[in-house]
């Protein structure tokens, strides 16, 4: 069977594990060992967003090979999968851009069923915080305000459906490559998503 293609992303004090198929599934750790672990860990609960995109996911899909190691930065230590892989900047197929697209609108669907089976009072976090339901949503919907400026779309409110547009005809001027936007902006929602889903009371 095919392994799953990994991109390990490391920086002074964290690193990011992300499979580079499949969008939204990306982990942390203190260490490269630690973040893989993490990612094979939660191989299952990445398999409920596949069936959502219908999109058939691999039996054993922990199986993992790291195919490129990337420097990370700041970004990566403040948590977040902040470095395009080079395999990213090729461009995507028709066939592979849709498929990517249905992924990331599947993580936006499963934080929204999230969001619609959570109370507004989630609780607390491991160090004692943490935002309640509305102002995790709220921040994700921000976040993708910004994510919209690297691929060069403009808008003033959140607007998923041109992020969905702007992914599937890319804007050449973009900062960011399309298979990294979308990696980064399913990584959110589904990051939240699940903070969100262990946080129910």
């Amino acid at each position: 069977m095919t392994k799953t293609r990994v991109y390990v992303e490391v920086g002074g004090k964290r690193a990011f594990a992300s499979a580079a198929d499949w969008p939204g599934w990306s982990r942390s750790g203190k260490t490269e060992p630690a973040a893989l672990e993490a990612l094979a860990a939660y191989a299952p609960r990445y398999a409920k967003v596949a069936r959502l995109a219908r999109v058939e996911f691999p039996e054993d899909a922990s199986d993992l090979n790291v195919v490129e190691r990337l420097n990370g930065n700041a970004s990566t230590d403040f948590g977040v999968p902040g470095m395009p892989a080079k395999n990213e900047s090729k461009p995507l197929t028709d066939a592979e851009a849709a498929r990517m697209v249905a992924l990331v609108e599947a993580c936006w669907k499963y934080l929204d069923n999230v969001v619609a089976r959570s109370p507004q009072a989630l609780t607390k976090g491991p160090r004692g915080g943490g935002r309640d339901r509305d102002k995790m949503y709220a921040h994700v919907l921000e976040a993708e305000l910004g994510y919209a400026r690297q691929i060069g779309v403009r808008i003033k409110e959140p607007d998923r459906g041109a992020l969905r547009a702007a992914l599937r005809n890319p804007n050449p001027d973009a900062r960011w490559p399309v298979a990294y936007a979308v990696r980064r902006i399913a990584w959110h929602a589904l990051d939240h998503a699940w903070e969100m889903e262990d946080r129910i009371p």
